[in-house]
């Protein structure tokens, strides 16, 4: 018996694209897994359907594991692995990147279980490779606080990272609060910094655009919720 793997599954950002941005690695690796911690088992078990691997979903192990799982439920997970291969699945995107799925891979790691990740969309990636803004140095901060005043001092001390740096600055917001976060963004940074907008990546309607903070005063994007990474660099 092969020692087991934990393997970090990428599926699609946006609906409908899986068998275009998923290499046949990842969806033989799916086709041949038979356990998977999720974020969302309703979402995982829809994306691998979509993938028509010739799968038998109701044989498949699904296990929820999002910012609520518990410790022992962990810990639980850990036992599982120990016994055979899994893999993790974000919401949307690489896992373990702003998803929860770190902490089971941080276990694994402890325990000297092999831990594969596969190659797949990652939208801050794509967001950054699509920006023309700084790849030497930047930093991905996740999502923002949710707290209005906590936001608004995180994003000034962003810019002030920037301009002491050099360095592009990645965050992320909830769709359904695009909106604010980019008012937010046109209230408090300087007009001339930089301001890339990554929206509804790999879909027909992604949208990927640098401008200044004065130009997109003058041509707000619509935003309301779309997946969008957000990029200011000084």
């Amino acid at each position: 018996m092969n020692d087991p793997v934990l393997y970090l599954i990428p599926i699609e950002l946006a609906p409908g694209t899986g068998s275009g941005v998923l290499g046949t690695y990842l969806q033989d690796t799916i086709r041949g897994t038979q356990l998977f911690f999720v974020e969302n088992v309703r979402t995982a078990r829809r994306f691998i359907s979509s993938l028509n691997l010739g799968v038998d979903i109701s044989t498949l192990e699904f296990h929820v594991l999002n910012k609520h799982t518990e410790a022992t439920e962990l810990s639980n997970y850990l036992t599982l692995l120990k016994s055979r291969s899994a893999g993790i699945m974000s919401e949307a995107g690489s896992p373990g990147i702003a998803d929860p799925g770190a902490r089971l891979v941080a276990l694994a790691h402890e325990q000297g279980i092999t831990v594969q990740p596969l190659v797949g969309p990652s939208a801050f990636i794509l967001a950054m490779m699509g920006s023309g803004m700084n790849g030497q140095q930047f930093t991905f901060h996740g999502y923002l606080p949710v707290d209005k005043m906590q936001k608004k001092q995180a994003i000034k001390q962003l810019e002030k990272e920037s301009a002491k740096s050099g360095g592009a600055q990645i965050f992320m917001e909830t769709p359904y609060r695009n909106e604010q976060l980019l008012n937010d963004l046109m209230a408090i940074c300087h007009p001339q910094t930089r301001l890339c907008i990554a929206s509804n990546l790999t879909a027909p309607d992604q949208m990927i655009q640098t401008l200044t903070i004065a130009q997109w005063k003058k041509q707000k994007p619509s935003l309301h919720k779309k997946p969008t990474v957000f990029i200011i660099q000084i």
